[in-house]
């Protein structure tokens, strides 16, 4: 291979990298199986280090990915809390055995543990008291999610104890019997699935309503522990030490010295692990001695003296028999393999995801191949790999498509996406789509309409546009499948309803890319109503916490849009709520006043209810420092990139006291 070739093909594993990270870690929503990724990262080491020329410090193998989620505050670990290194294999476990071996000359206890299949949790613990709790993040600083980590019960808030600092690390996971509740509330709802229970767990953990953290029962097992004074001088002694103070300490785990009693505890819990109430994807075997985790130390993304071997999903070969083409709410193009049918497990599979044109290249596919499929702890089946050694000259490279499928547009592809997308916004499934969520609960709420009826609907041409339900008539609903007298008043009157429902949700419904529910409430919160909004900046949106460029582009185009600017003229005509209810507003004291406030605060005005107070008192809250702002309210632990720039642009930095003496409240 050239070495042109060679760059070309680091650089599209790199992109495809970081863009996994970015869906894994932060969106969770995970394209693709810890196996897939793994065999990426492994393919870019090898080609770095073939070619050190190529080599950067910004490559993703270089660097610990973050899951950092704006709304939360960042604060740096006490302790590098480091991501582990895979084994797949019992070959590559008894590298990382002689691995050990070589910094410690001497006798090596391990000790195994189950992996849970959840998210890492940081617990800080100052005078028995817990104070902070970070996400991984990016190893040195994570996301502090103290407020939603007290919602759940099996973190203890006090502990019984002298040390006067302790770290608990522990893994949040939901469990299975949760997980399908939830999915199946979701799927009455007519909302998007979780893929799995720990895509289920992080969102819910990211989520800024502490309440719906509270509902989904998140569990916490805890597995290791740190801190200066801490006396115990091997991990199994400190687990029995978090036992003591009350944490949920997995049972399962043994203490080895050879690599048969790994691998017999392994293929042991390998077995098993469809019987226990929640995921595991694999095995941890650390070091048991903290003396020689010392020893043998880290490297810049891992511990030496630990490891994952990680369990295989299941995985079944078939051949590729076609490609189809599926066209989303938002137009967004995706493959989907059609295969001769197979089983996998506990059901035959028919079709399977291959996420976009990139995935396709990068794992070489061809149409007439045996591909690899696997459904591990997903709902929907994906194709991981190709079997070349059934590969034969009869098979067809696939040229990803051109045009719609649906309504034959010329597909276009958005500089740094992976998508390809119908630019259509009349194309049939991006209008049914549209309708479906517009229609849900955490939007319109209108109770009655599923994907079959909407379906109906827009082939009997009574709907093409969300505005179309508020002219639908009995008559009309009465000429449609299932539909009867009370079923066509009952449809009628959540519609009817719904012109109740708020202001954010209203823009939530309206399905503006990248525009969630928290988004839009911010959204409506910064632009008091729809008009004002439209006419927003891109600079005045990227004030708004949360609203970072592409969404603030991504508001602008909606906007910009006659269409929609028709839309949201007919949605007003209509009588839908286009504006926030006032509120009470405490005085005019910050009239004309743009404030950032930055870190944490004490009750009982912490960090939300300064906020609040700011725009209560008639002041414009900014997300970032700029010259436009007037000044920065700093409270402990304040963002020091915002503490930097107001430094260098002469914006004063007041206190809380300050601040709330300017308002009279002390």
């Amino acid at each position: 291979m050239d070495k042109e070739k060679v760059l070309e093909r680091i650089n599209l594993l790199r992109k495809e990298i970081e863009r996994h990270n970015y869906l894994y870690y932060v969106l969770n929503t995970p394209e693709i199986s810890d196996f897939e990724y793994d065999l990426l990262v492994e393919e870019l080491k090898k080609l770095e280090e073939l070619y050190p020329e190529f080599k950067s410090h910004k490559s993703p193998t270089q660097i610990i990915p973050t899951d950092h989620t704006k709304g939360f505050v960042q604060k740096k670990h006490y302790y590098p809390m480091l991501s582990l290194s895979n084994a797949y294999t019992p070959g590559e476990l008894k590298e990382f055995i002689t691995r050990t071996q070589k910094f410690v000359n001497e006798p090596i206890e391990y000790i195994c543990e189950l992996k849970f299949d959840g998210v890492s949790i940081s617990l800080h613990y100052e005078d028995g008291f817990i104070k902070e709790a970070l996400t991984r993040g990016d190893g040195e600083y994570g996301d502090d999610v103290l407020t939603n980590v007290l919602t759940i019960d099996s973190i203890p808030k006090q502990i019984k104890t002298d040390y006067k600092f302790l770290v608990v690390r522990g893994e949040i996971i939901m469990l299975k019997e949760t997980f399908e509740k939830l999915n199946e509330e979701r799927r009455k709802k007519n909302e998007v699935l979780f893929a799995n229970p720990r895509n289920a767990a992080a969102g819910t953990l990211k989520t800024l309503d502490a309440n719906i953290v509270k509902e989904r029962n998140l569990q916490c097992f805890v597995y290791y522990l740190l801190g200066d004074e801490v006396k115990e001088n091997n991990h199994s002694d400190r687990l029995n030490l978090l036992k003591n103070l009350k944490f949920n300490v997995p049972e399962w785990y043994q203490l080895c010295k050879t690599l048969d009693e790994m691998l017999d505890f392994i293929e042991y819990w390998e077995k098993l692990r469809k019987e226990l109430p929640f995921e595991i994807d694999g095995v941890v075997i650390k070091v048991n001695s903290i003396r020689q985790q010392e020893l043998i130390g880290l490297t810049a993304k891992s511990p030496r003296w630990a490891i994952a071997y990680k369990f295989k999903a299941e995985q079944a070969t078939t051949k590729l028999l076609s490609i189809s083409y599926q066209v989303g709410r938002t137009g967004i193009v995706t493959p989907v393999a059609n295969l001769e049918p197979v089983f996998l497990a506990g059901t035959t599979v028919k079709r399977a995801s291959l996420h976009n044109a990139d995935q396709i290249k990068i794992k070489d596919i061809h149409i007439g191949d045996y591909v690899i499929i696997e459904k591990g702890g997903d709902i929907i089946p994906k194709v991981v790999g190709v079997d070349l050694s059934k590969r034969t000259e009869s098979v067809q490279e696939v040229k990803f498509i051109e045009h719609c499928p649906e309504c034959g547009s010329k597909l276009v592809r958005n500089e740094g996406e992976a998508a390809y997308y119908c630019p259509n916004i009349n194309c049939p499934p991006q209008v049914k789509g549209r309708i479906e969520h517009f229609v849900q609960r955490k939007a319109m709420d209108i109770q009655g309409l599923g994907p079959e009826t909407i379906d109906e609907m827009y082939e009997k041409k009574l709907v093409s546009k969300v505005t179309d339900l508020y002219k639908l008539t009995k008559e009309q609903l009465l000429q449609l499948e299932h539909f009867a007298d009370k079923s066509s008043e009952n449809l009628l009157r959540s519609i009817e309803q719904s012109k109740k429902v708020p202001y954010p949700r209203l823009l939530y419904a309206l399905g503006i890319k990248y525009v969630g529910e928290v988004t839009a409430q911010k959204l409506a919160d910064a632009f008091g109503d729809i008009d004002t909004l439209a006419k927003a900046t891109k600079e005045d949106l990227m004030q708004v916490e949360e609203i970072g460029e592409k969404i603030a582009e991504s508001v602008i185009a909606f906007f910009q849009n006659n269409e929609n600017k028709n839309l949201i003229e007919e949605l007003k005509k209509i009588g839908l709520q286009t504006k926030n209810e006032p509120k009470n507003k405490l005085s005019d004291k910050l009239n004309g006043l743009s404030i950032v406030v930055t870190g944490t605060f004490p009750e009982p005005y912490n960090r939300k209810k300064m906020e609040e107070l700011v725009v209560l008192n008639g002041g414009k809250l900014l997300k970032g420092v700029s010259s436009n702002t007037t000044y920065i309210v700093a409270g402990e632990k304040p963002g020091p990139d915002k503490i930097k720039k107001a430094e260098q642009l002469k914006i004063p930095i007041i206190t809380q006291e300050e601040f709330l003496k300017k308002l009279g409240i002390i």
